[in-house]
């Protein structure tokens, strides 16, 4: 036997010397390589395992529909569902919309008899678009731009009161533990000022008209902006203690001068 395939093997070699390159695959589908044999067994597993590749091919695509079908099954119940509510509202509404009208709560409205009032016409955008936008507004709608706006410039406002309040309550003079107390005040400053330049960048995204958009506030302008308030303030006080002892002073005068002038009409009269 092993001289046998010694032999076989080597006509095949004398073969594949002699045979065209080009023929020397055209069996088997090109697959394998080694001796006919070889390639024969090369060839059948490779076709045990394209039919495996088949088979669960074929089981993926089935679970696939039958997925898609259960799916759309489901979509159909939800919106018939969704029809039927809609529908089931629709009659409850225009039933009490009727059984008031036959009871006469519609009689008595304001402007009964007189046409209805137009709304003003805006010739840059589309007249339904301008009513429906005016409608929101006259029911206190507010888009959300002008919420996010109101709601930063609100901020910046009680963050300015609160560190010149801050300021305030420390005085003077600026003794180290006070200094050390107002490098806090301010490191906290400088963290809600970054939130609200965050929240400022969210608002630039989303507000339709460019030069409506906002700028960073800066943390060491707030705080310098801040100690020029509390050092006007503190002139205006001593303006007003200083006008206070002064008039102080004038009353103290007055009160000298008549009581001196009393007594000499006392004199005068003894």
């Amino acid at each position: 036997k092993m001289k046998s395939s010694e032999s076989e093997d080597e006509e095949e070699t004398k073969f594949k010397s002699k045979a065209p390159q080009h023929r020397q695959y055209l069996s088997f589908e090109g697959v394998g390589f080694g001796t006919p044999r070889q390639r024969e067994r090369q060839y059948m597993q490779f076709r045990v395992d394209r039919a495996a590749e088949q088979v669960m091919e074929y089981r993926k695509q089935k679970l696939e529909s039958q997925y898609a079908m259960n799916t759309m099954i489901a979509k159909d119940i939800r919106q018939s569902k969704k029809i039927k509510i809609t529908q089931a509202i629709d009659r409850l509404v225009e039933d009490l919309i009727q059984e008031s009208m036959a009871k006469g709560d519609f009689d008595n409205l304001s402007g009964k008899g007189k046409p209805l009032q137009k709304f003003s016409y805006c010739p840059h955008i589309d007249p339904m678009t301008h009513n429906l936008n005016r409608i929101l507004i006259d029911n206190g709608y507010q888009p959300e731009w002008i919420l996010m706006q109101k709601e930063i410039r609100e901020t910046i406002e009680e963050l300015r009161k609160n560190i010149v309040a801050s300021r305030n309550k420390l005085g003077e003079p600026m003794t180290p533990c006070r200094q050390k107390q107002w490098s806090e005040i301010c490191e906290q400053l400088i963290e809600d000022i970054k939130k609200l330049n965050k929240r400022i960048n969210d608002f630039n995204l989303i507000v339709p008209i460019l030069n409506r958009q906002m700028v960073h506030f800066n943390a060491d302008k707030e705080i310098a902006r801040a100690q020029k308030a509390y050092e006007i303030l503190m002139e205006k006080t001593k303006t007003i203690d200083v006008d206070a002892k002064e008039n102080e002073q004038e009353k103290v005068e007055m009160f000298r001068l008549k009581s001196s002038f009393l007594k000499w009409i006392n004199l005068m009269l003894k």
